[in-house]
């Protein structure tokens, strides 16, 4: 059985949209961005967790998504080790929350 990777645009559609979804101060698992894509089997999504990996790097460089680790934002998204999760950035979610409360300073 062969199924083909998708594409890197796709992953990153993927992610964007389960982030978006899930909302600011929550957080997405990146198997469960692969788990969209693969499927609930194994063999289907545990080839994926690199690819979204590399997209979460790049989102994360151009400002769409923050990675997480240990509940803290990481440094730097080239360098990082072990399980992390994936969230909207900390200003786009400021952003939202702050829209419209009039709360403004004087």
């Amino acid at each position: 059985m062969t199924t083909e990777k998708p594409a890197d645009a796709t992953i990153a559609e993927t992610l964007l949209r389960l982030v978006e979804t899930r909302g600011p101060d929550k957080s997405v698992c990146p198997s469960e961005v692969a788990r969209a894509l693969g499927g609930p089997h194994p063999d289907g999504w545990s080839p994926l967790m690199q690819p979204v990996r590399r997209e979460a790097v790049r989102l994360m460089k151009e400002g769409r998504v923050a990675i997480l680790r240990k509940g803290r934002v990481v440094p730097d998204p080239d360098d990082f080790r072990g399980v992390y999760r994936l969230t909207l950035p900390r200003r786009a979610a400021s952003a939202e929350a702050d829209a419209g409360t009039g709360d403004e300073e004087p």
